[in-house]
């Protein structure tokens, strides 16, 4: 099948638009300018590239998605900005993904493998890692990091500037004010901490041994009356060395500018 009859004549496409042999763009779709897209990507029908935008291989984005056009942020003033999106996404119907600001890295930039299920919305200057799941109507304000493996429930929402670290679990309707360390599960309004992702880590087939080893981490950093300084001190002489994977929750707590969901 040539190019031409993988691109419907209903589609807009912009000139500088560098779009793969074997892309997919479905009706009605518009391309913008200066946007490129890579082999095995589908545009269903109705998406709008607003521009400025890489997308990498095999993403499948649904009708009606907004994917790179202009931030919400009112210090936005028509710099050039960007969006990059890995590869083996899927982008369901209604997402709003959006571009950098200058005041930042002018770039928002997604991972690998994630989901983003109707309605997410992820602002400006967010960094997306590789394997989460967004669910219905999830909002990520600017300027947020989210680690991998990460799931966050329906209708959750995600203050600017905050840190959601990889395999924890933000559950539905969650008000996230602080950062989330790794491996903790939160919910509420505002979260608060209810323990680690256990069942997350059973998923991924993690030994009895490591998870315990967390649970007596989690313990310190939460049931112990110790400050954070105290908590790490003790996780790195007591856990860290037959457990590697407590280095992750250490950098959760030493990179928190916000302070930790409690």
């Amino acid at each position: 099948m040539s190019k031409q009859n993988l691109i419907h004549p209903t589609a807009i496409i912009d000139p500088s638009a560098q779009i793969a042999d074997d892309v997919h763009i479905g009706p009605y779709c518009i391309v913008g300018p200066n946007v490129s897209i890579d082999a095995g990507t589908k545009l269903h029908s109705h998406v709008v590239i607003g521009g400025f935008s890489r997308i990498g291989k095999n993403n499948d984005i649904f009708q009606f998605a907004s994917v790179g056009e202009i931030c919400q942020d009112l210090k936005y003033n028509g710099e050039e900005t960007w969006l990059e999106i890995g590869d083996n996404n899927s982008i369901r119907e209604h997402c709003t993904l959006h571009r950098g600001t200058v005041q930042d890295k002018a770039l928002t930039k997604i991972g690998s493998d994630n989901l983003f299920m109707v309605n997410t919305h992820i602002a400006h200057d967010c960094v997306i890692g590789d394997h989460n799941i967004f669910a219905n109507n999830v909002g990520i304000a600017g300027h947020v990091h989210v680690g991998n493996h990460i799931i966050v429930g329906g209708n959750a929402g995600i203050h600017q500037f905050c840190r959601i670290d990889s395999y924890s679990l933000i559950g539905g309707a969650a008000l996230i004010l602080k950062d989330v360390p790794a491996y903790v599960m939160v919910s509420g309004n505002p979260a608060q901490a209810h323990g680690l992702n256990i069942e997350g880590m059973r998923r991924k087939g993690w030994s009895k041994e490591t998870i315990q080893a967390l649970r007596a981490a989690y313990k310190l950093i939460y049931k112990a009356g110790l400050t954070t300084t105290q908590a790490i001190e003790q996780i790195r002489a007591e856990i860290l060395t037959n457990t590697v994977e407590a280095q992750l929750l250490i950098d959760s707590l030493e990179q928190s500018t916000r302070g930790i969901v409690r």
